[in-house]
């Protein structure tokens, strides 16, 4: 029999790594080197989305859900294609791209 796992267990996480084991996830450990802030990040916006006022049991399996998807979605795209950090999605202002010149 399995230990119920606790919010105050899940708030004591730091790694990416530690998310995985903690819900019990299986991952690829160079899939979360190569995209672990991504991961991370997709990870914390739909953890934010969740309704807070649901079980605790509830709320732990939605955020391992949330987990899975952040890793899924990172398998097949890349940090580039979602844009999940200011970074990417800020145009530099000192910068003329090609298609804004226009021929007259």
């Amino acid at each position: 029999m399995t230990v119920p796992k606790t919010l105050a267990q899940f708030n004591q996480l730091k790694d990416a790594e530690e998310y995985f084991e903690f819900f019990e996830l299986p991952y690829d450990p160079q899939v979360v080197n190569v995209n672990r802030l991504h991961i991370l990040r997709k990870f914390s916006q739909l953890v934010q989305a969740e309704d807070k006022n649901q079980s605790e049991e509830e709320l732990l399996d939605a955020y391992r859900q949330a987990l899975l998807n952040a890793y899924n979605l990172f398998l097949n795209s890349s940090g580039v294609e979602q844009k999940l950090f200011k970074v990417f999605q800020d145009k530099p202002s000192n910068v003329v791209m090609v298609s804004d010149i226009v021929e007259e």
